[in-house]
């Protein structure tokens, strides 16, 4: 007898109209409003699609992540992560509530020069910094965060040439029982080679190391992670103290604090899952206090948390162009927004709200956005009520990386509107435009004519 050929199981969800899988009425809420002001209004004043940005949820929350950690640890310093959404407006909300600059490029450098944040609050990251970056980040005294050996090196000489000591620390990668391993940035810690940059800092006379930096990955949902990161940079800063009378003024924990969205193939949705920030604070604050410094060399604690202070501020307003229906029979709906501007659209299911009152009657519908590419996908199945051509809906938790990693692509970029704590919005990144689009293009002179 042949053997039989395996068939995987597949499992169907079944619509039962208003009904859940728990047998109870849905309540989907629509967002009318956002900061008691009308979507449909903002829609109308700034067009759509159309991100906004709550300031008030940016204060709250980053007032809401200082106490948690401040309240357990005497000296906390928040740095800003600029990657995470450098537009100006959002950066100098974050400034002016204390937090300083982290940076990964010369790029990012510069804007938060362009900020008004003093070279000395500007922490240096990353493993693609110029010898202009460097030389730069020198003369205005900027902590320099080294992540491999030849960094070192053309830094060390770039200091002896400007005769100047520059800021110093290193980023150090290690096991946390967090996998993978982010073992492509820094000097790991468990073969030696952290310790090996820190003798050649310590003998170097043009470098001064006053820190010690990690940063164990990304969207980290077990905060026991930080306990364990916390305690081998502590140590290692003692053993700095111990044999080389060298006192660590800070160590930097870097960020990667998850956000409430909701990972894809996640059970349990990220308002169940995401730690609280003290959650986090306990397990950092707790390995330092512990970790044998005396109470008058306790370093500085700094953290560059970015997606979990602005996820919940930043909102994505929409339209729809279309509803259709998919060979399989499933709904399916066109959006004028796509993945060239939510590009955290790959990595979450997104929360979408209609933005105006609706159906208790719920269909799974795929939501497709208006790009010309079979992957342009904002959620691959979600349960909505039927919207017509030209309803809003609202995309929540997107203040994090989608206005630094969205592309020009097919569409132009829209407007970001930031409402401010007294409910007024202000235009603070204005749409795009061919003009805008095309200026950097130069066109030889032999294609300036052509012949059709």
């Amino acid at each position: 007898m042949s053997k039989l050929k395996y068939e995987s199981p597949i499992i169907k969800q079944i619509n039962a109209g208003i009904t859940s899988k728990f047998g109870e009425m849905s309540t989907l809420k629509p967002t009318t409003h956002i900061a008691n002001i009308p979507v449909k209004s903002l829609i109308e004043e700034y067009g759509s699609p159309l991100f906004v940005i709550n300031e008030q949820t940016i204060r709250n929350t980053y007032q809401d992540a200082y106490h948690a950690f401040s309240t357990r640890y005497p000296n906390v310093q928040f740095a800003w992560s600029y990657k995470t959404n450098y537009i100006d407006a959002v950066c100098k909300v974050f400034h002016t509530e204390g937090a300083w600059a982290e940076v990964v490029s010369g790029f990012e450098y510069n804007k938060a020069i362009k900020n008004g944040v003093p070279g000395d609050k500007i922490i240096f990251n990353g493993p693609d910094k110029s010898d202009e970056d460097l030389t730069m980040a020198v003369q205005n005294n900027s902590p320099i965060h080294i992540d491999h050996f030849d960094e070192l090196y053309s830094l060390i000489a770039i200091a002896e040439k400007l005769n100047k000591r520059a800021k110093v620390a290193i980023r150090v990668n290690m096991d946390t029982d967090i996998k993978p391993l982010w073992d492509r940035f820094g000097f790991n810690y468990e073969n030696g080679q952290a310790w090996e940059a820190i003798k050649k800092i310590i003998s170097s006379k043009n470098l001064d190391l006053i820190g010690l930096h990690t940063h164990i990955g990304t969207f980290i949902l077990e905060p026991n992670a930080y306990y364990i990161a916390a305690t081998k940079l502590a140590d290692l800063a003692i053993n700095v103290k111990n044999k080389f009378k060298h006192d660590i003024q800070y160590i930097d924990m870097g960020g990667g604090f998850a956000s409430k969205n909701t990972l894809k193939g996640s059970y349990l949705s990220g308002t169940d899952l995401a730690p609280s920030f003290s959650d986090y604070a306990e397990n950092i604050t707790q390995a330092l206090l512990n970790a044998g410094f005396s109470s008058e060399d306790l370093p500085l604690l700094i953290l560059e948390t970015g997606r979990a202070l602005i996820d919940d501020a930043g909102s994505l307003l929409g339209t729809v162009l279309a509803n259709k229906r998919l060979a399989d029979g499933r709904r399916s709906m066109v959006m004028d927004f796509g993945v060239n501007i939510l590009f955290t659209s790959f990595w979450y299911n997104h929360i979408i709200s209609p933005a105006q009152e609706c159906s208790l009657y719920t269909e799974e519908t795929v939501m497709y956005g208006p790009l010309c590419m079979n992957i342009d996908v904002i959620r691959e199945s979600i349960n909505l009520p039927p919207l017509n051509k030209g309803d809003h809906v609202v995309v929540h938790r997107v203040g994090a990386y989608n206005m630094t990693q969205w592309m020009q692509f097919i569409t132009l970029r829209p407007k970001v509107v930031m409402i401010d704590t007294n409910g007024k919005a202000h235009i603070i990144r204005e749409s795009e435009s061919n003009e805008y689009v095309s200026k950097l293009d130069i066109t030889p002179e032999y294609l300036q004519e052509i012949d059709l």
